[in-house]
Parts: structure tokens; C-alpha cells; sequence
């Protein structure tokens, strides 16, 4: 049995996720800070916001999918990891955000303002 047999893959998200957290809590009152002082989010700071959501999101359900076949792989033999139901639940998931993260990245966004000053 070799070391990545051994390993528990729900132990490992778990503590993986508990450390996300945590650092999340930690940035989210850092940007609570930050946007006291400086006020509204511009609609430039709001597109960029939900656009890094979605593809973390993205990122976590591939990473999820990649255990979840590896560990049905594993335990299963050769039966094709694609007929699991949760498998192709994740897929659906990471389907559907990529057509937000499409749409986002398609959507003319208006320019930012910017003052110029008076030439002297």
C-alpha cells in the first residue's frame, strides 16, 4: 500500500478547510477596514470581487472532483469514477460557474473616471 492509499482524503478537507477559514475570517476584517476608510466599492472593485469568488469556487469544486475520483479510483477498482452521481454533480457545479465567470468576463464594464489635471 503506498503513502497516498493511507491517506484520508475527508480528514484532509476537513483540516484544509478549517485553515481556509480562518484565513478568510482574518482577510475579510482587513477588507472591512478597508472599506470603511475608503467608502463604497467602485463597480470596477465589485466586478473583480465576484469574478475571484466564482473561480475560487471553481478551484475548490475541481479540487474536490480530483479526490473524489481518486478515492472512487482507489476503492472501486476499475468502475468509471464519471457514472458516480457526486462526481457528476461536481461537474455541474463547475459548469455552471464557468458560465457566470464568462458572462462576467464578457460584460462591458463601464471605465474607470479619472480626474485630469489642468496643465499649467
Amino acid at each position: 500500500m503506498s503513502h497516498l492509499d493511507k491517506l484520508k482524503w475527508k480528514e484532509l478537507k476537513t483540516d484544509l478547510e478549517s485553515g481556509l477559514r480562518k484565513d478568510i475570517v482574518v482577510f475579510r476584517k482587513g477588507a472591512m477596514v478597508v472599506r470603511k476608510r475608503s467608502g463604497e466599492l467602485t463597480e470596477e472593485e465589485m466586478w473583480q470581487y465576484k469574478l475571484f469568488a466564482l473561480k475560487t469556487k471553481v478551484h475548490n469544486s475541481i479540487s474536490d472532483l480530483g479526490a473524489r475520483v481518486y478515492s472512487a479510483v482507489a476503492t472501486q477498482g476499475g468502475i468509471n469514477p464519471a457514472l458516480d452521481a457526486t462526481v457528476k454533480d461536481i461537474i455541474a457545479h463547475v459548469k455552471r460557474y464557468e458560465a457566470e465567470i464568462a458572462v462576467l468576463e464578457n460584460n462591458p464594464r463601464k471605465p474607470l473616471k479619472r480626474r485630469i489635471g489642468n496643465a499649467a
